[in-house]
């Protein structure tokens, strides 16, 4: 009994918190398998002798026990309380609050436009996909009704990816400069009736300036089917502005070239007093349809593609697109 309370005494005094005291008081007067409470059971095998000796012991020991863990416990307590009030009480709590505050990320303002874009176009049954970033010719400019030698190629500057081994279109590599071969993939494997909205990331060789970057964001529409005409188009791209700008905006439809439609459009809007060019659009080309093994006498469509940094300088009036890659907390935290 000597050594068990020698030991049981030590590890009380040693317990740094109210968990470790606790497993203490189990190891010694746990009610199934407490050393001293198993050693109270053991005096029913004793003789009468025995038990009249030793019976008073253990009973002492276990009362000294609970009275020690009982002091330590308060102890514990007495000390944990200290350390919590131990701050200056006369400082004011607002000051205090702010101090700890921890500042919360931002979503950067492309994303929540994107996020916004995704959700207008669910909105309408459309199905929001994303595509490669490296692309081939083939999907980036012939089967886009852009052939080799076609002039309208002038209008993207492209980066094109080194391959000695690359000899047919399909082989040449580039970074997509623009997110319309994603069309042509989705067309591929799908049969009409369709309607899908494609923002993504896309890169071109141009000098940076207030409205251009090397990379930058773009979303893409198209709708299939046997009667689609310019009036699904004009009503899916006025209905997904208003969204955007909300309902008091006019509109301007200009005529306009692009390889891959037929007619081709410029849209414009009129926001905060100012004409602003917005998206350029148009019936799909019928080689477009011819690609993809369509037959044009079958069906029709529209396609349609923006800048989302463009969106987003008229929607925030923001003067620069430099802005929106330069890592500014002070721009970002705005959104």
């Amino acid at each position: 009994m000597k050594e068990i309370e020698a030991e049981a005494l030590t590890e009380i005094t040693n317990a740094k918190e109210e968990l470790a005291l606790e497993k203490i008081r189990v190891k010694y007067l746990g009610r199934k398998e407490g050393i001293v409470t198993e050693a109270l059971r053991s005096l029913k095998n004793l003789s009468l002798e025995e038990k009249k000796r030793q019976g008073p012991q253990i009973n002492a020991l276990k009362a000294k026990l609970e009275k020690t863990l009982e002091i330590k416990k308060r102890d514990l307590e007495e000390g944990k309380n200290k350390k919590t009030l131990d701050i200056d009480i006369t400082r004011p709590g607002e000051k205090i609050i702010k101090e700890r505050k921890i500042t919360t990320g931002h979503l950067h303002p492309l994303t929540v436009l994107e996020n916004e874009i995704k959700d207008v176009f669910r909105s309408m049954n459309f199905s929001v996909l994303e595509g490669p970033e490296i692309e081939s010719e083939f999907y980036n400019f012939d089967a886009l009704n852009v052939p080799p030698d076609h002039p309208a190629r002038e209008m993207w500057d492209t980066f094109w990816i080194k391959s000695e081994n690359a000899k047919t279109s399909k082989e040449k590599l580039l970074l997509r400069t623009h997110t319309s071969p994603m069309q042509i993939r989705y067309m591929e494997s799908h049969e009409p009736p369709l309607q899908i909205v494609v923002p993504g990331r896309v890169f071109r060789f141009e000098a940076t300036d207030q409205t251009h970057e090397v990379n930058f964001y773009q979303y893409e529409g198209l709708m299939v089917g046997k009667n689609i005409s310019l009036a699904n188009f004009k009503y899916v791209i006025e209905t997904f502005l208003k969204r955007i700008f909300g309902k008091d905006i006019e509109f301007r439809y200009r005529p306009s070239y692009f390889p891959f439609v037929e007619p081709g459009l410029e849209i414009a809007i009129k926001f905060r007093g100012k004409w602003l060019e917005m998206m350029g659009a148009g019936m799909v080309h019928p080689n477009v349809f011819k690609a993809v093994h369509y037959n044009p006498r079958d069906y029709r469509g529209f396609a349609f593609g923006g800048g989302l940094e463009r969106l987003a300088m008229v929607k925030y009036n923001i003067p620069d697109i430099r802005l929106f890659y330069s890592g500014d907390t002070r721009f970002t935290n705005q959104f």
